[in-house]
């Protein structure tokens, strides 16, 4: 069923939007960012504080003079403010995110660190409809920094994603708390941790052959991408719920059919 929130930006005059391809929300209104203006933009959005203008031009134009790099960063930001953008500021030593400015990004790892540390409220128990393009922050960017940060929140929001679906099967909303745990898979399928909470919703559920079908499917990727077996705990965990034996992988185990002698 879908539900409406209400929007995680009402405090701010500008977003800017690092998830997929760099944008800004700005008076009511979406600015595509020039491509010469991207990196400058998000690198200094992800620093979240003043950035040393020589360290930003350093690190974004590495391979000519520093005089030349220097004046592409004072390119980019006269191109981002000729876009009508206006969410950067910068004197002769740096440059920051003007105040009132806030980034998708930001809005997002709040409502992972509520999660994850037990201050989340009942508002922040939904399946966020930007969990899918997490592993596309900045898509095809290779830079250091944009690889480090692109990991951090990933590995962040696996976290904040599996207490959302216990939280959730706990509060006897078993069918979110299925969609929290798919998400998780779905972002990083060879997690084990994700898997384990996506057979759980379904044993709280009831639904014990759904639980069984996303074991066996764990099982068999893990063997397949891994060459291993899923962890001795998670096999005791599914062996313990009476699932059957083919759970296990073992079919000298299997009970036999009614009749058989």
């Amino acid at each position: 069923m879908a539900m409406a929130y209400a929007d995680p930006y009402p405090a701010s005059d500008a977003v800017v939007h690092l998830l997929g391809n760099p944008s800004v929300m700005q008076d009511g209104r979406l600015y595509l960012v020039p491509e010469g203006c991207k990196r400058l933009l998000a690198f200094v959005a992800l620093q979240r504080g003043r950035v040393d203008r020589r360290h930003a031009a350093g690190s974004l134009w590495p391979d000519g003079t520093d005089n030349r790099a220097s004046g592409n960063l004072r390119s980019a930001l006269w191109r981002l403010r000729g876009a009508g953008i206006v969410v950067l500021e910068s004197d002769k030593c740096s440059i920051f995110l003007r105040d009132r400015t806030t980034t998708d990004l930001d809005t997002l790892c709040e409502w992972a660190d509520r999660l994850i540390d037990g201050t989340a409220s009942e508002a922040d128990l939904h399946v966020p409809e930007w969990t899918s393009s997490v592993a596309e922050l900045l898509p095809g960017w290779y830079d250091e920094w944009v690889i480090f940060e692109r990991e951090r929140i990933r590995q962040r929001m696996l976290h904040a994603l599996e207490v959302l679906s216990r939280s959730l099967r706990t509060a006897g909303r078993y069918g979110e708390a299925i969609d929290a745990a798919m998400d998780a898979v779905a972002v990083e399928p060879l997690r084990e941790s994700a898997h384990r909470v996506l057979v759980e919703a379904h044993v709280a559920e009831g639904n014990f052959i759904e639980a069984r079908r996303s074991y066996v499917r764990y099982r068999d990727i893990a063997r397949r991408e891994l060459g291993v077996e899923p962890s001795a705990a998670f096999r005791a965990w599914a062996a313990s719920l009476t699932l059957g034996a083919e759970l296990q992988g073992n079919p000298q185990c299997r009970a036999p059919k009614r009749g058989g002698r």
